[in-house]
């Protein structure tokens, strides 16, 4: 109740998932090798381990284009750096890169263009919005 002899809290059971051997799938692996196939200027961040999700690598290209894959761990992370052979950072200590923000903004904007334009042509067709 009070713990009066300093003993420590007992572990919660709330682990992440991981993979087997808290290293990368190979159908991650697979996604990831191809997804660098053909790609210039690739960069490798890795987000950290959450309750919810496991370690992840975000995969950013030249023009800010980007995908995001599990590696399990930390073991992961070399493996990544072994299989692709791109730079390698920490997102935490350096951030995501501006192209990739600036990337997913201009996808944003598209996208509410894109609705815009599709409820002004319903709008136009007499239909009722929702």
């Amino acid at each position: 109740m009070f713990n009066l002899f300093g003993r420590k809290k007992p572990k919660s059971g709330l682990r992440p998932p991981r993979a087997p051997g808290g290293t990368i799938r190979p159908e991650d692996a697979d996604h990831l090798r191809e997804w660098v196939r053909g790609r210039a200027f690739v960069e490798a961040f890795i987000e950290p381990e959450t309750v919810v999700n496991e370690m992840s690598v975000v995969l950013v290209d030249e023009n800010g284009g980007f995908t995001r894959r599990r590696i399990g761990g930390p073991k992961g992370i070399d493996d990544v750096a072994k299989l692709l052979r791109v730079p390698v950072y920490d997102v935490e200590e350096t951030g995501y890169p501006q192209r990739m923000r600036e990337r997913i903004e201009r996808d944003r904007l598209l996208r509410k263009r894109e609705e815009q334009r599709r409820r002004r042509a319903a709008f136009e067709r007499g239909e009722l919005p929702d």
